[in-house]
């Protein structure tokens, strides 16, 4: 067991709530810190991202004509660039953490909403390379699909990271920060439907 699992047993109940954060962060977690770095989270979630990019491609270019080889050359290009993108984004949010000194951001309230960003976004990128689509498509497809993994980190994710480091050197987490903890959200009320959904979705 990690030192910073042991020291969490000397917070309260809120704080460890907030630390150990939700079972997508605890999966990170079971990892030693270095290996879950937020860089190499953003790494993994840019790395599943383009394995779905993969049928697009094949795609586009089995109607195209084109030669596998240059299809296959394509998409590593285009996953190559993503996962680069994603791993910044997650090593720049660290980079933040550190300069605003902010709690992390509990999202398991607002993760039906985040939810659906990358399926859209590969329903736009599908749609831009095997259809007439306007031009902004495979834009706006690129955010939605780059989006939740990154705003997962920045907010949530990176934030925790840098408490537990803390934690783990045996700093003081909470050393400069103005607020240890965000206010408790209100429960929101559970729209009919939901319930199926949020059993898919994971906990942020």
């Amino acid at each position: 067991m990690t030192g910073w699992r042991d020291a969490l047993e000397n917070f309260d109940a809120d704080h460890r709530l907030m630390l150990e954060g939700g079972s997508l962060s605890q999966l990170f977690l079971r990892y030693p810190l270095t290996v879950c770095h937020p860089l190499f989270v953003g790494v993994v979630y840019g790395i599943l991202a383009s394995l779905t990019l993969i049928m697009p491609f094949a795609y586009a270019g089995w109607s195209e004509s084109t030669p596998w080889e240059e299809t296959l050359n394509g998409w590593a290009v285009i996953s190559l660039i993503f996962t680069t993108m994603t791993a910044s984004l997650g090593g720049f949010s660290l980079l933040i953490s550190g300069f605003a000194k902010r709690p992390p951001i509990r999202l398991e309230n607002r993760r039906r909403y985040l939810f659906p960003f990358p399926f859209l976004g590969l329903l736009m990128i599908t749609w831009s390379m095997v259809g007439e689509a306007p031009d902004f498509v495979e834009q706006l497809g690129w955010v939605l699909a780059i989006l939740p993994g990154p705003l997962y980190v920045h907010l949530s994710y990176a934030p925790r990271w840098r408490l537990l480091d803390r934690i783990d050197r045996g700093l003081d987490p909470f050393d400069g920060m103005r607020r240890t903890i965000d206010p408790e959200v209100r429960q929101e009320t559970e729209a009919p439907g939901d319930e199926d959904l949020d059993e898919v979705v994971s906990e942020a």
